[in-house]
């Protein structure tokens, strides 16, 4: 369980003995949720089981950070918790408009950052950059330079949309002209850093991809080779390169509830 890996984690530090109680008081906490295309579904089954049993804990949550999908869903935390419901329904009609095209989102016509803006649009509340700024921290990647930016400060819901929106732009996949943001080109922040440790305080991570960040699928592979990826560790393993298959050509709606459910029992 989670949890457990928090009371775990703050033992190895101090050497002694805690209960979730000491964990809120001894430790400031930060979730970052890691890049993962339509595996966002994952997010917020892990979402879901931080708010349903997690009140303790959460309260000493400073802020949340993410890349791309994992930026999304943070937002949502920050932002939203009340429509985690509604999130999830529209990364199942998502999915499953983008897998109705011959050829995914790569499709001729098709526009994918359109329906992204859409479904950020009904999800996120009016005050959501008064909500946002300082807690909710989102990766992007300059399209020039390459360089990563974390944004933490928002003047306007507008512009929280659009940073949200950069975050997400994965060049030729979701389009050919990235995301201007404050003036600038931007795009996918999975690029260059896809799952951002925030330098103040414990950032617990989650990721769909078994490696070994704090919250992930157990590795049931044979060997243990791990590969990094954007500053993100994972195992080289058949479950993972599915995983990032799935990523941009999401799997059924059927698979997508199977998703949470799974990471739902295993809290």
């Amino acid at each position: 369980m989670w949890w457990m890996i928090l009371i775990q984690m703050c033992a190895d530090m101090t050497g002694a003995e805690v209960s979730v109680n000491t964990v809120c008081r001894m430790t400031v906490l930060n979730l970052s949720f890691a890049a993962c295309g339509f595996l966002g579904i994952y997010h917020l089954g892990a979402v879901e089981s931080f708010l349903c049993h997690g009140n303790k804990l959460l309260a000493s949550l400073r802020a949340c950070a993410g890349a791309s999908a994992g930026a999304l869903v943070a937002a949502v935390m920050i932002t939203a918790p009340d429509k985690l419901e509604h999130c999830k329904d529209f990364t199942y009609r998502f999915a499953e408009s983008v897998r109705q095209q011959h050829f995914g989102a790569l499709t001729p016509g098709h526009n994918f950052m359109l329906t992204l803006r859409e479904g950020i649009e009904e999800i996120l509340p009016g005050d959501a950059h008064n909500l946002a700024t300082d807690c909710l921290h989102v990766s992007i990647t300059h399209s020039k330079s390459g360089k990563n930016h974390v944004v933490s400060r928002f003047t306007s819901r507008e512009e929280l949309i659009q940073a949200l929106m950069a975050s997400s732009f994965v060049p030729v996949y979701a389009g050919l002209t990235p995301v201007e943001f404050r003036g600038q080109k931007w795009m996918d922040g999975g690029l260059s850093d896809s799952l951002p440790v925030l330098p103040i305080g414990r950032t617990i991570t989650v990721s769909p991809f078994a490696g070994i960040q704090d919250v992930c699928p157990i590795h049931t592979g044979h060997f243990n080779t791990q590969i990094r990826l954007a500053n993100m560790n994972m195992m080289f393993s058949v479950e993972n390169i599915r995983r990032l298959n799935q990523a941009l050509f999401p799997p059924s709606p059927a698979a997508c509830r199977l998703s949470v459910k799974k990471v739902l029992m295993t809290q």
